[in-house]
């Protein structure tokens, strides 16, 4: 019996070919691809002008929406206090059932509406235009009463939507994501912001540590620093290396100076070519001279790049020429850099 239900598969969904499905995925890409290409294309002023604003602003960055539009405003606030831009998403319904109140006088409204036309969000105008809040209309429609009452206009439209009936927020939304994204790029261009900034609102999680530790954050130094004197012999080395736990030691100078690394690997090596009588041979006879070197307060990150291009597991942390920590790969990658 027939009661109304649509099939999930859809009607004659078996005889639809995998080759036909590829060419409706690549035609919905494509064609969100040139939706963006031609908002690239348009954009001028008005998006230098709103660049601008959300710069010099003395605020908050206040992001409305409703429905789709209303997801991608989530994602742009989201963006943007990920830069040290303070913003928030305010939703368009409950914004009219009191929490206008968080808008203050020097906020900066984005209105994200594709036909303009929004009840919700028009509701909301009278309230920044009231107590003086800026408003940039992002809308499909340049000529929509939203676009009409706001003081910058950016214009998101597009000719047709991506998925085969030409009806879902495709590619409306995904101009709207791209226009608050070219937007997070021009802010940081304005506010001159680096990598130690970006970290600054990410000290949790892997990118934190990547951009904040040091190599001094994490090397072994004082006792744990495995130090032998040029004039030991490679058994002394072994217990040096064996005691400190980082698979190598420095080797130093009468002065205390590095003059070369000796690792296991440098070990099996030279055991392979002397045999035993090996650990009794001065230990300047095994090490690797002018070993690769990095001075504290280097990134951790470049630390990981440094040992990956030279094919090593171990860094000596120098002060001038002086060895005065140790760090290894393992380290690096447990405390998450990479």
């Amino acid at each position: 019996m027939d009661d109304g239900a649509i099939n999930p598969a859809g009607c004659g969904a078996e005889a639809i070919t995998d080759e036909e499905l590829l060419s409706v995925g690549r035609d919905v890409l494509l064609e969100e691809a040139r939706a963006v290409e031609i908002f690239a294309g348009r954009m001028g002023r008005e998006f230098a002008k709103s660049a601008r604003m959300l710069a010099s602003c003395g605020g908050r960055v206040v992001i409305t929406g409703l429905g789709k539009s209303g997801l991608i405003g989530r994602k742009i606030a989201a963006t943007f206090a990920s830069l040290g831009l303070p913003a928030f998403f305010l939703h368009a319904t409950e914004g009219s059932h009191g929490d206008l109140g968080m808008v203050r006088p020097d906020d900066v409204g984005i209105f994200i509406s594709n036909s303009g036309e929004t009840a919700e969000l028009l509701a909301l105008l009278p309230y920044f235009r009231r107590i003086g809040a800026s408003v940039i209309a992002m809308t499909g429609k340049a000529s929509s009463t939203l676009a009409k009452n706001s003081d910058i206009v950016l214009d998101v439209g597009v000719e047709r939507e991506a998925d085969p009936l030409g009806l879902a927020p495709t590619s409306s939304t995904t101009v709207q994501v791209a226009a608050g994204d070219a937007l997070a790029g021009a802010f940081t261009k304005l506010r001159g912001l680096g990598p130690d900034d970006f970290a600054l609102f990410h000290p949790g999680g892997a990118l934190g540590r990547s951009l904040l530790l040091t190599v001094g954050d994490i090397m072994g130094r004082g006792e744990r620093l495995p130090v032998t004197r040029l004039d030991s012999t490679v058994k002394d080395a072994l217990f040096e290396i064996t005691s400190k736990g980082y698979g190598a030691t420095a080797v130093v100078d009468g002065n205390g100076d590095l003059c070369g690394i000796f690792t296991d690997g440098d070990l099996r090596r030279f055991m392979e070519k002397h045999g035993t009588q090996a650990l009794d041979l001065a230990i300047g006879r095994a090490m690797t001279r002018g070993p690769r070197t990095i001075v504290p307060t280097r990134l951790a990150s470049e630390a990981v790049r440094v040992m990956e291009r030279c094919k090593i597991s171990v860094l000596i942390a120098v002060d001038g020429n002086k060895p005065i920590g140790i760090i290894h790969l393992h380290e690096l990658l447990k405390a998450g850099v990479s």
